[in-house]
C-alpha cells in the first residue's frame, strides 16, 4: 500500500529546497541528537509516502546501522573507556558511539534520497534547471531515467529467457555465466539503440535550433509562498545553530559537547520542525480526508 503524498503537490522549488536542506544538514551535523532526529523524521516521512512498503526498506537500513556501528570500533580504537579487548585491540565506548553516529548519518541520508526519488520527478528537475542549462538538465534526467529503465528491461529479458530454461540461474556455472552475459549484452544493445533513436528524433524535431521554449504546469500559490517562508526561516535558524558548533561533538579521547545546552536544544527543536514539515503536511491531509469521508 502506497499513501498519497501531499507534499509532492507543492511547488518544485519547495520540494527541492527541503531535500537539499535535509541532506546537507544530515551530512554535516555529526551529533547523536541531530542524527537521531534526522533518522526519525526521514523514516516517518518515508512511511507516509511509501506506506507498508517502507518497512522493508527500514528493516534493511537497520541492518546497515548495526553492521557499521559494530565494525567501526574494530578499526578505530580512540577513546578512554575500554569496553573489551577484541582481536587484541581495545573496543572503546567512544568509538562505538562514533560508529553509531556515522551509521545513523548514512541511514538518514539514504532514506532522504529514497523519498527524493519519489517526490522530485524528472519534469520537476527540468522545470528548475532547464532554463539555466538545458543540455545538462536533459543529460542528467536521461541518466536518472536510464537506471530504473535498465533494471526493468533486464527483468523482462530474464523472465522471457527463464521460460525457455536459459536464465542466469539455470544450468552449470559456465552456462549461468553465459546466460547472464547474454542478458547484459541484449540490454546494453537495447539501451544504445534507444539512444540513437532518441537522438535522431530530437534532431528531426529541431532540438538545439533557435531559442528553446518551456512549458510548465507549476504555479506558486499563496500556500506555497507561506510554506517557503516558513521553511526558509526554520532552515536559516538551523544553519546558524550548526555554524555556531551546536550540532557537533568531540568523541575522542572523551565525549565533549560544545556550546550552550539551551541553544542546542532550541536548534534541535527547530531542526526537527523543519524535517517534520512534509510528514505533518501528509498527516494533516490524511486526517482532513478521513473527516470529510466520515461526513458523507
Amino acid at each position: 500500500m502506497t499513501n498519497k503524498d501531499s507534499f509532492t503537490e507543492y511547488h518544485p522549488i519547495i520540494n527541492f529546497m527541503f531535500f537539499i536542506g535535509a541532506i546537507v544538514c544530515g551530512m554535516f551535523y555529526i551529533h547523536p541528537y541531530f542524527v537521531g532526529v534526522s533518522v526519525f523524521c526521514a523514516a516517518a516521512y518515508l512511511i507516509t509516502v511509501r506506506g507498508t512498503k517502507a518497512f522493508s526498506i527500514l528493516a534493511g537500513m537497520c541492518g546497515v546501522f548495526i553492521v557499521i556501528s559494530i565494525i567501526n570500533p574494530i578499526f578505530n580504537t580512540n577513546g578512554e573507556h575500554v569496553l573489551c579487548q577484541l582481536f587484541g585491540r581495545p573496543y572503546t565506548l567512544e568509538a562505538l558511539l562514533y560508529g553509531m553516529t556515522l551509521a545513523g548519518m548514512m541511514v538518514s541520508i539514504l532514506l532522504w534520497f529514497v523519498s527524493y526519488q519519489t517526490v522530485m520527478t524528472s519534469d520537476k528537475f527540468l522545470y528548475l534547471f532547464g532554463g539555466l542549462s538545458p543540455a545538462f538538465s536533459l543529460v542528467l534526467t536521461m541518466i536518472l531515467r536510464l537506471v530504473p529503465n535498465y533494471q526493468k528491461k533486464i527483468m523482462q529479458i530474464s523472465e522471457i529467457r527463464k521460460s525457455i530454461g536459459k536464465s542466469a540461474g539455470d544450468g552449470t556455472l559456465r552456462q549461468k555465466t553465459e546466460h547472464g552475459i547474454t542478458v547484459l549484452s541484449v540490454t546494453t544493445t537495447w539501451a544504445l539503440e534507444g539512444g540513437i533513436v532518441m537522438a535522431d528524433s530530437m534532431q528531426s524535431r529541431g532540438y538545439g535550433c533557435g531559442k528553446r521554449s518551456r512549458f510548465s504546469i507549476y504555479r506558486m500559490g499563496n500556500g506555497d509562498k507561506l510554506l517557503l517562508i516558513l521553511m526558509t526561516l526554520l532552515l536559516t535558524i538551523t544553519l546558524v545553530c550548526g555554524a555556531k558548533g551546536m550540532a557537533s561533538i568531540t568523541f575522542a579521547p572523551t565525549i565533549q559537547m560544545h556550546g550552550s545546552t539551551m541553544v542546542r536544544i532550541g536548534g534541535l527543536i527547530v531542526y526537527m520542525l523543519f524535517l517534520m514539515l512534509p510528514t505533518m503536511i501528509n498527516i494533516k491531509e490524511n486526517v482532513t480526508w478521513h473527516i470529510l469521508r466520515s461526513k458523507i
